[in-house]
């Protein structure tokens, strides 16, 4: 959160984002979707989206700009929670982080997703790990994935951006060909535009050429949230 450096112009909108920052870097997995209601809701929650997707994580801005809020955050929270535990127990190798109402989940050569140098096709251990998710989404099928391609620096910008993008679009079709509904998944890339380490090392480089995953609830979740908390 500390890097986010958002500007608003309303003081309101400001105090908001301070409360919501402090209560989420704090609060356990079930607490987070409810502390965004409480200091702002929807409204904050989409205007800080806007701003970290705008920067140099675009997966932190699609779950705090999906937020619902107050008690039916909690109520999406709570379900993310358990979705969360079953990724992580099904994929160790994964990094998985709980984020207000939604999940982050990143796979890059160390987390079991990795592709051949200039290459975009999911294959051999890839197929394997993406299996095991596909089974943990199918038993929680109110929600909507968001999937991105990233790559390192080596190579032309360019064409960083065209493998990325391939990528990216290789799991989608790979989740879809194999039982993910097309109307969950948006695909997007981003080439070498969000460095998660040090692109001068090999070790940076592996985990920059990685996929990422945002699990967020989708409409139908979000309407029984606030029928079952009102």
């Amino acid at each position: 959160m500390k890097n986010i450096g958002l500007k608003f112009t309303a003081i309101m909108f400001s105090v908001a984002l301070i409360t919501s920052c402090t209560a989420i870097k704090n609060a356990n997995n079930k607490q987070k979707g409810a502390v965004i209601g409480a200091s702002g809701g929807a409204a904050i929650g989409g205007v800080i989206g806007n701003n970290v997707g705008s920067g140099n994580n675009t997966a932190l801005g699609a779950i705090l700009g999906a937020v619902v809020g107050g008690a039916a955050g909690g109520y999406i929270g709570n379900r993310m929670d358990k979705q969360a535990e079953r990724i992580e127990e099904e994929i160790p190798g994964a990094e998985v982080t709980r984020v207000g109402e939604g999940i982050n989940v990143v796979f890059n050569e160390d987390a079991g997703v990795y592709f051949d140098t200039n290459k975009s096709e999911v294959k051999g251990t890839s197929a394997e790990t993406l299996n095991s998710l596909i089974g943990i989404l199918n038993e929680y099928p109110d929600s909507d994935i968001l999937i991105e391609g990233h790559t390192d620096s080596a190579g032309p910008e360019d064409y960083n951006m065209q493998l990325s993008k391939k990528r990216a679009q290789s799991v989608s079709q790979y989740l879809n060909s194999n039982g993910i509904n097309a109307s969950r998944l948006t695909t997007k890339w981003y080439g070498e535009s969000q460095p998660k380490a040090d692109n001068t090392t090999n070790e940076g480089k592996a985990k920059n050429r990685r996929v990422e995953m945002v699990i967020v609830a989708n409409e139908q979740l979000k309407q029984e949230a606030v029928e079952k908390t009102e």
